[in-house]
């Protein structure tokens, strides 16, 4: 089992910056392929980024491109998600993930995942 614990959520004003946080235990989390998902109600859960168990790949949804960036520290179990030049349409509850990685694979989808955190909400005002 993996526990996966979201933070930094909040109210930002448009154009703005949040870093969410993401805290893992129970596993060895270097094991790991971790991404970012979004959701609000009614709505399928949107990818948004995922990093490989190194570090050394990263992926991302088109509409976040360029303006967030995915970063983990394997010393402290912990996974990031920067995220700049906010927009409205960014509002929703953003959630953590995790994957056993397989060789060079990467996970976008969320049933690729088998570990989920509770969410953190992210509210762009503009």
């Amino acid at each position: 089992q993996v526990q996966l614990v979201e933070s930094g959520g909040g109210l930002v004003q448009a154009g703005g910056s949040l870093r969410l946080s993401c805290a893992a235990s129970g596993r060895p989390f270097t094991a790991y392929h971790m991404g970012w998902f979004r959701q609000v109600p009614e709505k399928e859960r949107e990818f948004v980024a995922s990093i490989s168990w190194s570090g050394s790949s990263t992926y991302f949804a088109d509409s976040v491109k360029g303006r967030f960036i995915i970063s983990r520290d394997n010393t402290k179990n912990m996974v990031y998600l920067q995220m700049n030049s906010l927009k409205a349409e960014d509002t929703d509850v953003y959630y953590c993930a995790a994957v056993w990685q397989i060789g060079s694979n990467y996970y976008t989808r969320p049933g690729d995942y088998e570990y989920w955190g509770q969410g953190t909400q992210v509210t762009v005002s503009s």
